[in-house]
């Protein structure tokens, strides 16, 4: 017993880096937003085209991927994942050299193609690795490790896509253009060697997952959690939540720019106690600026939520937790869409706090109730993450005719939804019931 216990304990550390991977390059996505829409001379909608060529992989993969995934068994799944995820970076530098944006959404396209089935594979293996009671627990604390990626990511892809070229104060614009796509290589060329490590890492580390990890499920058809109505029900609620999320954060940047943001955090001395502790020089572009805030402030509100998340979901009903965050977060788009200034910047990013325990609470929530095989129920509510396609560009045309703050107004109509379904959750389960959801018996 104390070995399954320990085995389960050292699958659950190795498992939970691969949360950092995903959320490490998604958020990256938010600094190359700014990036791309002054190389390519873009408006909102299109550079929100970066977010659909992303999360339309998730409508198009996760269906397959859960096909795979029953097929394959965890752990090789992750590593095609991984390998898949490296390939994507490296066309990149490709696409740029050919100074073409379609070929940058087609790299982006196959990077969220093998994050997709990373997802598939990842999030039910995390729920089953432990005792059932504490699903939410272990999700919601692997997600508070894809909320450091999450922070690291912007902060990093700030930094380095965000600062000189484009955004510096040279009066060469094609020598600034050519600055900044070369830094849009750089950054996902080292992205591409961290995903290359960490494939070899799962690799080393392959026996103690496989230890863990459950007899693996015969092959099932994905499309099976159509015939769940609590799958079908998630998987809407995945949907809304995803997009008001990656939508909120894909804007956050020029919002904050647009509201002089840099100013207000410059009169509180936030950025020159930033500049004491080495994370950012005072001289930064405000695009910069923003980029950093929106790694430190929203999505680091993000990944502290869910370490404190993780403790209350020990003490308090999910359904009421995810129900109170996202009337919460609801207001606080609302409060956006009205406020003029600094109070706007505020709310906008005290939006991630909040953000946090949802999608992690739906997740498990879903996986406790369908009565599907957990690798289909997995590739629906994978593929609902599609919304992270559907609902940025409708924000960015919102931002392009009505102004970027009411542009905060659609990701307020989704968290409704959210309430919804936390709303009408099923009365909760027994340890026993969960366990056969889970594991697909």
């Amino acid at each position: 017993m104390n070995d399954n216990k320990s085995h389960a304990t050292a699958a659950f550390a190795c498992v939970t880096t691969l949360f950092f991977a995903w959320g490490f390059v998604t958020s990256i996505i938010d600094p190359l937003i700014p990036a791309v829409k002054s190389v390519f001379t873009l408006n909102y909608a299109e550079s929100m085209l970066t977010q659909f060529a992303w999360f339309i992989a998730y409508g198009l993969v996760s269906l397959p991927a859960a096909a795979l995934l029953a097929r394959l068994g965890f752990v090789v799944s992750i590593i095609v994942a991984l390998v898949a995820m490296v390939l994507g970076c490296l066309l990149v530098p490709v696409a740029t050299m050919l100074d073409a944006y379609p070929g940058v959404l087609l790299a982006l396209f196959v990077i969220a193609s093998g994050v997709t089935l990373l997802q598939v594979a990842a999030n039910p293996l995390v729920a089953v690795l432990g005792a059932p009671e504490r699903s939410h627990f272990r999700l919601t604390f692997s997600q508070a490790f894809n909320s450091l990626g999450t922070v690291i990511g912007p902060y990093l892809g700030a930094t380095i896509m965000l600062s000189g070229g484009l955004f510096g104060a040279g009066p060469d614009a094609g020598a600034g253009r050519t600055e900044t796509l070369r830094s849009i290589d750089t950054q996902f060329i080292l992205v591409a060697s961290f995903f290359a490590a960490l494939a070899i890492f799962i690799w080393l580390v392959r026996s103690r997952i496989r230890a863990a990890a459950p007899t693996a499920q015969d092959a099932v058809a994905p499309w099976r959690a159509f015939g769940s109505g609590w799958a079908l029900f998630g998987g809407l609620a995945i949907f809304l939540y995803v997009g008001a999320e990656v939508a909120i954060a894909s804007i956050m940047i020029n919002f904050l720019v647009h509201i002089e943001f840099h100013t207000f955090l410059a009169r509180l001395g936030f950025i020159d106690a930033l500049a004491r502790a080495g994370l950012i020089d005072p001289a930064s572009t405000p695009e910069e600026i923003a980029g950093k805030t929106l790694g430190l402030c929203y999505w680091g509100g993000a990944m502290i939520g869910r370490f404190v998340g993780s403790w209350l979901l020990t003490k308090v009903n999910a359904g009421a937790l995810l129900a109170i965050a996202a009337s919460i977060t609801t207001v606080l788009c609302v409060v956006v869409s009205q406020a003029s200034g600094p109070a706007g910047g505020v709310a906008a990013l005290s939006i991630g706090f909040f953000n946090s325990i949802m999608f992690p609470t739906i997740f498990t929530l879903t996986l406790a109730r369908s009565s599907a095989p957990t690798s289909a129920v997995s590739g629906l509510l994978c593929m609902a993450i599609v919304g992270g396609a559907v609902i940025p560009p409708l924000t960015g045309a919102t931002a392009d005719a009505l102004g970027v703050g009411l542009a905060f107004l659609v990701p307020a109509g989704a968290y409704l939804g959210v309430i919804a379904f936390a709303a009408a959750r099923a009365k909760p389960v027994s340890a026993r019931a969960a366990t056969a959801s889970i594991v697909g018996h």
